[in-house]
């Protein structure tokens, strides 16, 4: 008997370590970020969007490194998205910037405004992969999509420059001072049928509540078209509150907007958003939840 004994000391004593390390905060094996210890996202029962290759662009958008509006390496990035976007084209933005726009024809003349930002936070090291990246490949990649299909309305892909306000320029004026590309754009197109931002969707454990602002309806037809993907956990029944996006200037136009943005992201505006922080998934359950929703409207 004394060898069980033995054992259920060690056990006792290890139960209450680690009592004591989730009491303190110090549990092991984990980074201590919501985003990463949230389920993964689920893997959609379609399969029409290469989450691969949306990957690889986002890989490859971290790799150029910072991309401040207006930087080299920013030009750089949106030469790219202008090759890979279908019909490509600049739109000028105040201040030396400039949207990358790309159309896919539907069947009929009504538009549907896809839109992302492609610039990151004028930070030292900050590379942006959640924020400005993850937006941008699920883009790009949506555009491939439905160069394979002929949508409904005409899809009008926007990956905009200037979302983060200047340095300098404190919290309190960035909606002054920031969202420039989608100011340009919004009202050329403020006789869209819809828009929808693709803001924070690629980090682990990804979840997307209604923001505050976003156009309730639309965000219904979200949720339903996440249901048919098979990944309606990704978008709970719950609202975050208002956030000033690239969405606003649309939503201020008259344009039914929605914003997809888990602002409940450890990382926000910090080093770590990096690679270490994007789930392949997750980019997968929003790409065919995109894709089912787009087709439909």
């Amino acid at each position: 008997m004394r060898p069980l004994y033995v054992v259920l000391a060690v056990q006792v004593a290890l139960g209450l370590s680690l009592i004591a390390l989730v009491v303190t905060g110090n549990t092991p094996f984990t980074s201590g970020s919501s985003d990463e210890s949230a389920a993964a996202a689920p893997r959609p029962k379609i399969d029409r969007f290469d989450s691969a290759t949306a990957y690889e662009l986002l890989r490859r958008q971290v790799e150029l490194g910072p991309r401040p509006a207006g930087s080299d390496r920013s030009r750089e990035l949106a030469r790219l998205i202008r090759r890979s976007l279908p019909n490509g084209r600049f739109q000028r933005v105040p201040g030396g910037l400039r949207n990358v726009v790309g159309v896919i024809p539907g069947r009929s003349r009504e538009r549907v405004i896809v839109g992302a930002h492609y610039d990151t936070k004028d930070l030292p090291g900050f590379v942006g992969a959640n924020d400005g990246a993850s937006g941008t490949a699920v883009l790009v990649q949506l555009s491939r999509t439905f160069r394979r299909r002929k949508p409904r309305s005409t899809i009008i892909f926007i990956a905009f420059d200037g979302e983060e306000a200047p340095p300098g320029v404190p919290d309190s004026q960035f909606v002054r001072r920031g969202l420039r590309g989608s100011k340009v754009a919004a009202p050329r197109y403020r006789n869209a049928k819809a828009m929808v931002l693709l803001d924070f969707v690629g980090e682990h454990g990804l979840r997307v509540p209604r923001e505050g602002s976003s156009d309730r309806l639309l965000w219904k037809r979200l949720r339903a078209a996440s249901r048919r993907a098979g990944v309606a956990q990704v978008f709970p029944p719950r609202s975050q509150g208002v956030i000033s996006d690239d969405h606003t200037p649309f939503l201020r136009q008259g344009v039914p907007s929605i914003d997809l943005i888990d602002f409940d992201f450890a990382c926000f505006h910090r080093r770590c958003d990096d690679l270490s922080r994007i789930s392949e998934r997750s980019l997968d359950a929003v790409g065919e939840t995109m894709v089912e929703l787009v087709s439909r409207l």
